[in-house]
């Protein structure tokens, strides 16, 4: 048992003699203004300032680089609300005004009669009775929490040499329908010399 214990504390006495391996990842620290106490002995006691910054007068400015992260943006979400209304009904030609359009062809020995519009660039669109058509135009209900909402031209009737819209209010049922013509043969204009 002796023997043990002597082996034990020589192994101790043999580990201690050594001087022990430190490292360390942090960077080597200058010692803080005034000197330390447990600052090395050769190590220098200035003290270290950090660089001086300038700065401008439109850094403190918001722009895309900098924005105030506490402006509240709930007027900016509203504004887009009101501006963009999507219309919740199928509409052929929507962005295009009713003047834009012109009746080239009408069908009326089929049921439901058929009339075709083309738009400014050309290009043909069958309508038939019911359909709404045209650019809508956005109403703002009264007062001032009141919704926008649309409302469109419908095609009413296809005669012979016109089309027949009607554009109504569901909101205002007092109102009368608005009622627009579009004829398939417009007044011819004056020829210019």
């Amino acid at each position: 048992m002796r023997t043990t214990v002597y082996l034990l504390l020589a192994a101790a006495t043999w580990g201690c003699s050594s001087t022990p391996v430190v490292q360390s990842t942090a960077p080597d620290l200058p010692p803080a203004a005034g000197g330390s106490a447990n600052a090395a002995p050769g190590a220098s006691s200035a003290a270290v300032t950090p660089p001086k910054v300038d700065f401008q007068e439109n850094e403190f400015t918001e722009n895309e680089r900098s924005r105030d992260p506490f402006r509240s943006y709930v007027s900016k979400f509203a504004d887009e609300a009101k501006a963009h209304v999507h219309s919740q009904r199928e509409v052929v030609l929507g962005q295009y005004a009713i003047d834009e359009l012109k009746l080239i062809g009408i069908v009326t020995r089929v049921e439901p009669a058929k009339a075709m519009l083309v738009d400014p660039s050309g290009k043909g669109f069958v309508v038939q009775r019911g359909q709404f058509i045209g650019r809508p135009d956005v109403v703002q209900a009264a007062g001032q929490s009141g919704t926008t909402y649309e409302i469109n031209w419908r095609v009413d009737r296809i005669r012979e040499g016109d089309v027949v819209l009607v554009r109504e209010d569901p909101s205002n049922p007092d109102v009368p329908s608005a009622t627009r013509v579009i004829p398939l043969r417009p007044e011819e204009e004056p020829a210019k010399n």
